[in-house]
């Protein structure tokens, strides 16, 4: 079986594209990419579709007709990492607010016993670089939020630099999670958890974006806080079994 696959969905991202694509192939552990693009008009597929000419092994593509949300972006790319049989699947902005050198302290954790890594801006203090206050205070809150509606204790809920074990994704109902936004990050979070698999969140310095636009937005925020009492009030009505094998 394939061991590592790193899921990154793009929308316009040609500033940072082939950058880091080259960063995380000439990393010390070996991780192969899988880009989600949503018919980017930027020409951000084309790149991608050269350099899977130079890695033809490690690069792949699936293109989208268009913006289908960030949430079906990674449920397409964890149903396709796991049919080609890849163990651990990481997701990661194309933006570099992420540092990809990161992407191994994920890795060995999952490797030394967690199920589920999360690259965490709030598990030793708040580590955001060139964010505006008032955006971080708006995302510390609310994972402060759904730590208090859930009892789930994760302090970065909505990050969305994580990698999971095979068999975790395998357990859940992929087709079951509902949220599209930032919520779906805490969705998959929370459903980890009632599965009762162990998640370990390693610190990490969040850096916003130099180059291409941000996605963030209101509403995306507004799905997140008013989806979270959904989500606990459904889970009352929800078994959470873990399969013996995935």
């Amino acid at each position: 079986m394939k061991e590592n696959i790193v899921i990154i969905p793009t929308y316009k991202e040609k500033e940072n594209i082939e950058k880091i694509i080259r960063y995380v192939f000439k990393l010390p552990v070996v991780f192969h990419i899988l880009i989600i693009d949503d018919n980017s008009p930027d020409g951000t597929a084309d790149i991608v579709k050269k350099l899977m000419q130079e890695f033809p092994d490690k690069l792949h593509m699936i293109e989208r007709p268009g913006k289908l949300g960030l949430g079906t972006a990674y449920i397409t790319g964890f149903k396709w990492s796991l049919e080609q049989g890849y163990q651990y699947i990481f997701e990661m902005d194309a933006d570099f607010s992420h540092n990809p050198d990161d992407l191994v302290n994920l890795y060995e954790a999952c490797k030394n016993g967690a199920d589920m890594s999360i690259g965490s801006r709030y598990i030793s203090g708040i580590n955001v670089v060139n964010w505006p206050l008032k955006r971080v205070l708006m995302s510390y809150f609310a994972s402060f939020y759904v730590r208090i509606i859930t009892g789930m204790n994760v302090h970065d809920s909505t990050a969305g630099f994580v990698c999971y074990s095979r068999r975790v994704l395998a357990n859940i109902d992929l087709d079951d999670i509902r949220m599209k936004g930032y919520g779906f990050q805490i969705e998959m979070k929370f459903t980890t958890w009632k599965y009762k698999y162990k998640i370990k969140e390693v610190p990490i310095i969040f850096i916003d974006r130099q180059e291409g636009t941000s996605k963030m937005s209101g509403g995306i925020f507004s799905e997140a806080l008013f989806g979270v009492l959904k989500m606990k009030w459904q889970s009352f009505y929800k078994k959470y079994n873990q399969k013996l094998s995935a």
